[in-house]
C-alpha cells in the first residue's frame, strides 16, 4: 500500500485535470445507474393495462398497481419526477413506448458526453504523470556516479525507462482512474440492487467474500510473476543493445549465430515467464464471471418463486434487482483486471524506486563555491582511492600542477592514470587525501562549475547521432558560425567537413559510424575547442589510430594545449616527450617525476618503458 501511495503522489501536479474527471465520472456513474432504471417505465408499460398505466398518478384503486410508485421513473428529485413523468404519458401504451424510447436516448447521449469529457481528462493526467515519472527517472540517470552505471547493463537500464514505465501507466494513470471509474458504478449498482430488493441482494453477496480472496490470491501471484517477466525483457534488451553497438565485432569473428542463439535464448525465457503471467491473469476474468453466473442463477431461483408465489416481489423491482445485479458483474470485473493491471505496475514501479532510492555518491554541496576560472594550481595531497569491491587503485598520491603546465601521466596498463583524471573530473571522490583547485577542495565546489573548466579527449570517442555542427558545438543552440569553424580548423577538421555531402549538416550516425577513427577524433577535439576550457585532459587520444590520422590529431592537440593546462595519458612515448612534468606511474603509486632529458638518465620505469618502445 506504502508503494501505491508513494506513486500516486505523481499525481499532485496534475489534480487540475484529475478532480474534474473524477466529478465526471460520478455524473457518469449516476447517469448509468439512471439508465438502468429505465426497466422501470418499461415492465409498467408492459406488464400492466392500459387504463392503469395512463392513469396512474390519479387512481387510488386497491389493486396491484396502486402498490406500484406513482411514477414512471424512479429515484429522481420530486420535481424532475413529475417533469419527467409528464413527459412520459400518453394517451396509449404505443406513444408511451414511443416517449420512452426519446427520454432513453436521451440520457444516454448525456451519460456518453460525461463519459468522453472524464476519458479526456484520465488521459491527460495519465499522460503527465507518466512524462514526469519518465523525465525524472533519466535526469536521475544523469546524477548518478559513474561508479554506478559500470555495474549494469545498459538493456537493463533502458528497460526500466522504456517497459516499466509502461506498465507504470496501468498502475498510476489509465489503471487509477479505471479503479474510480469502476467503484462509483460498482457503488451505484450496489445501491439499486439493495432499493430493489435488499433479501436477493444478501443472498447474492454470500459469495463475495471467496471471490475476493481467491482474487487477491491471484494478484499476488502477477506481481511476483510480473517483476521476473520485466528482468527477463531486461536481459533481452541488453543482449540486443550489446549486439547492435559491437556489430562490427561481431561481424569480425563470424559470431552471428552465436549471437542469434544468445538472444533467442533470451527471448525464449522471457516468452516461457511471460506464459506463465498471461495464464495466471487470465484467471481472473472468467473466475469472476463465473461467480457472477452463479449468484444470477440463485437470484433467479428465489426471485422468480417470489414472483410466481405472490411473495410482494414485483415485476418492475425484480427487472430492476435482476438489470442491476448484471450490470454490477462488468464493473466488479473490471475492478478484478484493473487490480490486476496495478499489481503488474507496482511490480515496475519498485524496480524504478530502486534507482530513484539510489543516492548520487558525487553530489554539490548544498551551499557549493563556484568558480570562474582556473589561476593558480592544482594539487593532489595524499589522494587514495579504490573502486568499490576491489583493492586499492591509487596510494599516496601527491602531485602539484601549476596553471599552463603540460602534465604526462604514463606507465603500464592498470597503473591508475585514468583514475587519477577521473578524480580530477570529480566522476569519482577519493577515499583518503583531497584534491584541491586555487586550494579550494573539489568537494564543496559546485560540480557544473569545475567541470565547465575541462575539455576532455579520451581514446573512446563518443559522439552523437545528429550533425557535424551539434556534435561540434555539443549543448549550444544558438552557437555562431565563426565559432564553429574556427573550432574545426583548430582540429584540421574543417576540409574533411566541407567534403561530405551536406558539410556541417551531415549526419554522422550512431556514435559517428559514418565517420574514419581520425576523423571522429577530430570532431571530439572541435567539440573540446569549442568549449574553450582552461584545463584540458588527452586520455590515449591518439593510440588508436593510423600514422596519418595520428599526426594530422596531434597537431591540433598541440595547437589546442597552447596557454593552457593539460594532462596527456599515452603508452606512446614519442607524443609526451615534450611534456613539461612526466609523472609515471605503477600499481597506483608515482614512481618517478621530472621531464623527459631527467627520466631517460636516470634508471628507473621510464628508460625501461621507452628502451622498450624504441628499442635502444
Amino acid at each position: 500500500m506504502k508503494l501505491y501511495l508513494r506513486l500516486l503522489k505523481f499525481l499532485k501536479p496534475h489534480l487540475k485535470y484529475l478532480l474534474p474527471a473524477i466529478f465526471f465520472m460520478v455524473l457518469y456513474a449516476v447517469m448509468t445507474g439512471f439508465s438502468v432504471t429505465m426497466i422501470v417505465p418499461f415492465t409498467k408499460v408492459v406488464f400492466y393495462s392500459e387504463e392503469k398505466v395512463v392513469d396512474s398518478t390519479q387512481t387510488k384503486e386497491k389493486d396491484s398497481f396502486s402498490k406500484q410508485p406513482e411514477s414512471l421513473v424512479v429515484l429522481l428529485p420530486k420535481y424532475l419526477k413529475n417533469k419527467v413523468n409528464g413527459f412520459l404519458k400518453g394517451k396509449t401504451k404505443v406513444d408511451i413506448l414511443k416517449r420512452l424510447c426519446i427520454f432513453i436516448l436521451i440520457v444516454f447521449f448525456i451519460k456518453n458526453i460525461f463519459w468522453y469529457l472524464q476519458s479526456f481528462l484520465v488521459v491527460k493526467a495519465e499522460e503527465g504523470v507518466i512524462m514526469d515519472i519518465r523525465n525524472r527517472l533519466y535526469s536521475h540517470y544523469h546524477s548518478l556516479p559513474l561508479e554506478y552505471f559500470h555495474g549494469k547493463k545498459t538493456g537493463v537500464l533502458i528497460s526500466r525507462i522504456t517497459n516499466d514505465i509502461n506498465l507504470v501507466r496501468g498502475a498510476v494513470g489509465n489503471g487509477f482512474a479505471m479503479l474510480l471509474r469502476q467503484s462509483f458504478l460498482v457503488l451505484v449498482f450496489l445501491f439499486l440492487v439493495f432499493w430493489a430488493a435488499w433479501k436477493l441482494a444478501l443472498l447474492a453477496f454470500l459469495i463475495l467474500p471467496p471471490s475476493l480472496f481467491l482474487i487477491n490470491k491471484l494478484a499476488m501471484k502477477l506481481r511476483v510473476k510480473s517483476t521476473l517477466v520485466q528482468t527477463k525483457m531486461g536481459t533481452m534488451t541488453s543482449v540486443l543493445q550489446e549486439t547492435v553497438s559491437g556489430i562490427r565485432v561481431v561481424k569480425a569473428f563470424a559470431m552471428e549465430k552465436f549471437e542469434i542463439k544468445k538472444f533467442m535464448d533470451a527471448t525464449k525465457d522471457y516468452f516461457r515467464t511471460m506464459v506463465k503471467l498471461i495464464r495466471i491473469g487470465s484467471l481472473g476474468p472468467p473466475l469472476t464471471e463465473y461467480l457472477g453466473v452463479i449468484v444470477g442463477v440463485l437470484i433467479l431461483w428465489f426471485g422468480g418463486k417470489s414472483i410466481l408465489g405472490g411473495g410482494g416481489l414485483t415485476p418492475d423491482r425484480f427487472f430492476l434487482f435482476l438489470f442491476a445485479m448484471f450490470s454490477l458483474m462488468d464493473p466488479i470485473k473490471k475492478v478484478s483486471q484493473t487490480n490486476i493491471d496495478i499489481q503488474q505496475g507496482l511490480a515496475s514501479a519498485k524496480r524504478i524506486f530502486e534507482v530513484l532510492d539510489t543516492e548520487p555518491k558525487i553530489k554539490s554541496p548544498p551551499h557549493p563555491k563556484r568558480m570562474d576560472g582556473f589561476r593558480d594550481k592544482i594539487e593532489f595531497k595524499d589522494v587514495c582511492f579504490a573502486y568499490e569491491g576491489t583493492k586499492e587503485v591509487l596510494h599516496k598520491i601527491n602531485l602539484e600542477v601549476k596553471n599552463g603546465e603540460i602534465v604526462a601521466l604514463v606507465g603500464p596498463s592498470g597503473a591508475g592514470k585514468s583514475t587519477l583524471v577521473d578524480l580530477l573530473a570529480r566522476f569519482y571522490d577519493p577515499a583518503f587525501g583531497k584534491i584541491e583547485i586555487d586550494r579550494i577542495d573539489l568537494k564543496v565546489l559546485d560540480i557544473t562549475s569545475l567541470r565547465n573548466l575541462l575539455g576532455i579527449v579520451t581514446q573512446e570517442t563518443i559522439l552523437f547521432n545528429d550533425t557535424v555542427w551539434n556534435n561540434i558545438a555539443y549543448g549550444y543552440n544558438g552557437a555562431k558560425e565563426e565559432e564553429v569553424y574556427s573550432a574545426a580548423r583548430a582540429a584540421n577538421a574543417h576540409e574533411f567537413i566541407l567534403k561530405m555531402t551536406n558539410g556541417y549538416q551531415t549526419l554522422i550516425g550512431d556514435r559517428g559510424v559514418k565517420l574514419s577513427g581520425g576523423e571522429r577524433q577530430r570532431l571530439a577535439i572541435a567539440r573540446a575547442i569549442f568549449k574553450n576550457p582552461q584545463i584540458l585532459i588527452f586520455d590515449e587520444a591518439t593510440s588508436a589510430l593510423d600514422s596519418e590520422s595520428e599526426r594530422s590529431v596531434q597537431d591540433a592537440i598541440d595547437r589546442l594545449m597552447k596557454g593552457r593546462t593539460t594532462f596527456v595519458i599515452a603508452h606512446r612515448l614519442s607524443t609526451v616527450k615534450n611534456a613539461d612534468k612526466i609523472v609515471v606511474m605503477d600499481k597506483g603509486r608515482i614512481v618517478q617525476m621530472g621531464n623527459h632529458n631527467s627520466l631517460i638518465n636516470q634508471e628507473g620505469l621510464y628508460k625501461k618503458l621507452y628502451q622498450m618502445q624504441f628499442k635502444m
